[in-house]
């Protein structure tokens, strides 16, 4: 009797060994992958992205519908408002159809069409035409508005920062910027240089969202290299203007 009950005991303290043993391993492994998860998450944060964003491209398009838009999450709707902003810069440009002729001409035909259905559906035996009532909502119409005059008051607070002589760099790019805008607005007009850019914001995130691990180095490496051209450039000539009077006085 005596030796089975220390048979039990050993193969108890045996079991007991091998459940600390594998606890112990669990353990260790858990950690070990919580260790790489940080090792590669911390790698990540040390990724150079363009613009210097740290979320995802969706994300940086706000995340809703216009970002599904411009990613073209859905291709169909994606490539029916490319569509539409195709033809309009078509009947405008290539056809030069005029804006109110066009509107009128739309309506002529939308109203003939609803006012011969409503009233030839007694003799054709259809029901009439469902026409819907539009009517534009007054909240998502003055949260818009406020939106508008946010953006157009940060704009003017930038243009009165960059007129008030304070930061250099800014200014000299923003005028850069326009002058690149006049050159190209001088080889094309309005409507045009809007399709432009509409066709842009549909072509170029979809593109950098699918291809951004290899356009990422790319852009770093031009970054980088912008970088020593504006040193070159501050060293030989921004350091050489005399700062405003205000800095001078302080």
């Amino acid at each position: 009797m005596s030796d089975h009950e220390d048979s039990k005991a050993e193969s108890l303290i045996e079991k007991i060994q091998d459940h600390k043993n594998s606890s112990s391993s669990s353990s260790s492994s858990s950690s070990s992958d919580s260790d790489d998860d940080s090792k590669i998450s911390s790698v990540k944060s040390k990724v150079f992205r363009l613009f210097g964003r740290e979320k995802p491209v969706h994300h940086v398009f706000g995340g809703g519908k216009p970002a599904d838009l411009f990613l073209w999450r859905d291709k169909k709707v994606s490539a029916g408002v490319l569509g539409v902003a195709t033809t309009i810069w078509f009947l405008f440009e290539v056809l030069e159809y005029g804006l109110l002729p066009l509107v009128c001409h739309g309506l002529i035909l939308s109203l003939s069409i609803l006012f011969l259905w409503s009233n030839a559906s007694a003799f054709i035996k259809k029901s009439p035409p469902k026409i819907m009532e539009v009517a534009i909502p007054e909240e998502p119409l003055m949260q818009i508005v406020a939106d508008v005059r946010i953006q157009i008051n940060r704009g003017f607070a930038a243009l009165h920062d960059i007129a008030s002589g304070r930061d250099l760099k800014k200014f000299l790019l923003v005028i850069a910027g326009l002058w690149v805008v006049s050159i190209i607005g001088s080889c094309c007009n309005f409507l045009t240089l809007f399709y432009i850019l509409f066709v842009l914001l549909h072509t170029v995130p979809v593109i950098y969202d699918k291809y951004e691990d290899k356009i990422d180095p790319v852009a770093e490496k031009a970054w980088v290299e912008i970088k020593k051209q504006y040193a070159v450039f501050d060293e030989k000539v921004i350091s050489k203007i005399p700062r405003s009077l205000n800095k001078k006085k302080v």
